[in-house]
């Protein structure tokens, strides 16, 4: 009996290591709502709580549409989710609430000690938090990690989380300082916290985090080792010094916020929009090829090669699926398209 309860500790199983972590991930929820709420007051709590819901499935919807051409499981998106909002957000809070406080003791300038914070210490501090889900399931996942497309998803996924909670944070605090002061709606800082941070940049910490992201999409398919570790480096270290340039913009003066904006953050984002585009198209020239394979087999008819390699026709295979039997026939109205592989008929295994 020791011997088998000191082998499930020592090599701990899938079940063991997720009951583990949703332990972990419920903890740290309970501990970062109640840090957030105290900072905000529970009025101001609430009304972050309802504004800062309001990206969070446009940019949920955006990413899991860049994932559709092989599509990860649920679980782990919502996993790498309420790990950005929960854990990374908890280790967030309290490593920079702490660094903030010892620069201010040992400078005796608390002015000072905000801005390097906030321009040396969050970046490092937060991009790392959020990296560590993307860095367990490349490492307890593999099979679900095939390249930077995943990366790409999961990246954003974290960072929705992330962004969610910090939402609450500067929302709640602005709601608080207006009620303080009683100033009008409009002239108010909850509105104008909200403009910047919900409607002008609700894609800044996913783009952060995407370029980690991306790291271990490339990372997985590196040959060598040194090369699989650096990688995911490289790609963090660019979300940290692209994080630092974001929040240095409000020490560039009235014009700083505009400048950064326009000729660091939009051009990025486009970016790494066509990025995943052209990640995704690339993907499906992938299937296209593997299918071909079938084809040329015989298990597969010519014709259906291009329509199970086109994501409309996809779309229109489970519609249709859905439409003849029900919404369990669906996931399969596409045939295994979505991956390129499966068993050939008779349960007999694909040709070589």
């Amino acid at each position: 009996m020791s011997r088998a309860l000191f082998g499930v500790l020592a090599r701990p199983s899938g079940t063991v290591r997720t009951g583990v972590l949703l332990v972990l991930l419920a903890a740290s929820g309970v501990a970062i709502l109640d840090l957030v709420r105290e900072q905000t007051g529970t009025p101001g709590f609430f009304v972050g709580l309802g504004l800062a819901l309001l990206p969070v499935p446009p940019l949920m919807a955006a990413f899991r549409w860049l994932g559709r051409a092989a599509p990860g499981p649920w679980g782990q998106l919502l996993f790498c989710f309420g790990w950005g909002a929960c854990a990374a957000a908890l280790i967030a809070i309290v490593a920079n609430s702490f660094a903030t406080q010892w620069i201010a003791a040992a400078t005796a300038d608390p002015s000072d000690a905000d801005q390097l914070g906030s321009v040396a210490i969050a970046p490092v501090v937060e991009e790392s938090a959020k990296a560590a889900a993307l860095l367990l399931v490349f490492l307890f996942r593999r099979r679900h990690f095939t390249g930077p497309a995943d990366g790409f998803v999961l990246a954003g996924f974290t960072a929705t989380g992330f962004a969610f909670t910090e939402n609450i944070l500067y929302l709640g605090n602005a709601f608080g300082e207006d009620l303080a002061s009683g100033v009008g709606v409009l002239e108010s800082m909850t509105a104008a916290t909200f403009f910047v941070r919900i409607m002008v940049s609700p894609f800044a910490h996913p783009l952060f985090t995407v370029l980690t992201g991306l790291g271990f999409g490339a990372a997985v398919l590196a040959g060598r080792r040194a090369t699989r570790t650096g990688l995911p480096l490289a790609g963090l270290a660019a979300a940290m010094g692209t994080h630092a340039l974001w929040n240095s913009s409000s020490e560039l003066g009235e014009s700083g916020f505009y400048l950064v904006y326009g000729s660091v953050m939009a051009p990025a984002f486009g970016l790494l929009v066509w990025a995943a585009v052209r990640i995704q198209r690339r993907q499906l020239h992938t299937v296209r090829g593997e299918l071909a394979v079938y084809a040329a087999a015989g298990w597969l008819d010519p014709a259906e090669v291009p329509a199970l390699a086109s994501l409309p026709a996809r779309s229109l295979a489970r519609s249709l699926a859905r439409h003849s039997g029900g919404r369990a026939a669906a996931p399969g109205g596409a045939g295994g398209a979505a991956t390129g592989c499966g068993a050939g008929p008779a349960g007999r295994p694909p040709p070589p």
